[in-house]
């Protein structure tokens, strides 16, 4: 990056995709280790049970639907005078 960008919206930009690029990474390795938790309870093998693979897909989906409720409700709230 050029040096006299510093201070530039560019520079603004970048941070800010680099900021919501680190809270897609950390929001997946929570979903990933809550869902692990609760839905491998035993050591697994070379591929998952139907149980687990359907358990493992639930959790995710629950997870990333209350998400998308989480931030309609925040940007909801954000826009009220």
């Amino acid at each position: 990056m050029d040096p006299s960008a510093l201070n530039s919206g560019e520079l603004q930009h970048f941070i800010s995709q680099e900021k919501e690029k680190a809270m897609v990474n950390e929001m997946v390795a929570k979903l990933t280790s809550v869902c692990w938790d609760k839905c491998i309870t035993s050591t697994p093998g070379s591929k998952f049970s139907s149980s687990e693979s359907s358990c493992l897909s639930n959790c995710a989906q629950r997870s990333l639907d209350m998400s998308l409720i989480i931030m309609k409700r925040l940007q909801s709230m954000n826009s009220m005078p």
